[in-house]
């Protein structure tokens, strides 16, 4: 029938063994090539050399469909080495180091999230470890932020706070951009929440919450006097934003290890770029709609 003959040179065509570069597997060892002689040597040719015949015309026949006539005067179109159909047998020393740490990263991830979902091990601590997670989220510190620049007398205080929200403007402008040109997904691909979505915290890499923490534990110490405990317990509550962030399954390992990373890189370009109190002035003139120019 013509249906079954076009099936079956269908799948033909489709067998990764009936390829040029694969022919040498269908045929047998040069030992029984061999003891088979001339009369068994023959026909076997012959098979080949009409199944090579039936996947050309099959070949042509489907380009031929696809691309139509060609135009008077065009060349036809070059046929594809057999090197680039074949598969990639031997692959760099980078690719499989870059796997082999994606691979880790994404089973270390899983094993680490512990508070996603209620039946997790971690679940009795779900709620704490979310609001650890809610105290390194962008709009609690840019809302308080705001709150003490406004509460502030002091123009000393003013250009620290000014700086600050330039920074947490930065950082969540930066992550968000990174963010949304990677489009990485987290390793358990839960659906991003509404604080997310005002965040602009869609996707894995970077952790936002952790490039935010280090920023703003690097800048608070930098800035205000505290004793040794309350410095090691700021850097102990950045330390636990970032890991929390992988309990609860939103981020991989590698995504708050850079987060931590690009934290700190804020921090350095807000210090070089430091504002002073009149340029301060300025802005916080501007933003309370009390600023006068000059004529």
């Amino acid at each position: 029938m013509p249906g079954s003959q076009a099936r079956c040179r269908a799948r033909d065509r489709n067998n990764i063994l009936n390829r040029p570069e694969f022919m040498s597997l269908n045929q047998p060892p040069r030992k029984e090539q061999a003891g088979e002689g001339r009369g068994g040597a023959g026909p076997r040719r012959s098979m080949f050399r009409q199944q090579s015949q039936q996947d050309d015309a099959g070949g042509r026949g489907s380009r031929d469909s696809s691309e139509g006539p060609a135009a008077d005067g065009a060349t036809p179109p070059s046929s594809r080495w057999p090197e680039q159909d074949c598969m990639q047998l031997n692959p760099t020393f980078r690719g499989i180091a870059v796997s082999s740490l994606l691979a880790i990263d994404l089973s270390l991830s899983k094993r680490l999230g512990v508070c996603v979902g209620a039946q997790g091990g971690g679940a009795p601590l779900r709620s704490v470890v979310t609001l650890l997670a809610l105290t390194g989220h962008a709009l609690p510190w840019i809302c308080g932020t705001l709150i003490c620049l406004w509460r502030s007398n002091t123009l000393a205080g003013q250009e620290v706070l000014v700086n600050l929200l330039l920074a947490l403007l930065l950082d969540l402008m930066t992550v968000a951009g990174m963010q949304k040109l990677v489009k990485r997904r987290g390793p358990w691909d839960l659906p991003p929440g509404f604080l997310d979505y005002v965040a602009m915290d869609m996707y894995s890499f970077p952790a936002a919450h952790a490039s935010r923490a280090a920023m703003v534990a690097k800048f608070l110490l930098n800035h205000l006097v505290l004793a040794v405990p309350l410095r090691i317990l700021l850097y102990l509550w950045a330390f636990l934003v970032g890991v929390s962030r992988v309990l609860l399954g939103k981020h991989h390992v590698s995504d708050v290890g850079c987060g931590f990373a690009l934290g700190f890189l804020h921090f350095s370009l807000v210090e070089s770029v430091w504002l002073d109190s009149a340029t301060c002035q300025t802005l916080i003139s501007i933003g309370t709609l009390r600023w006068t120019p000059l004529v």
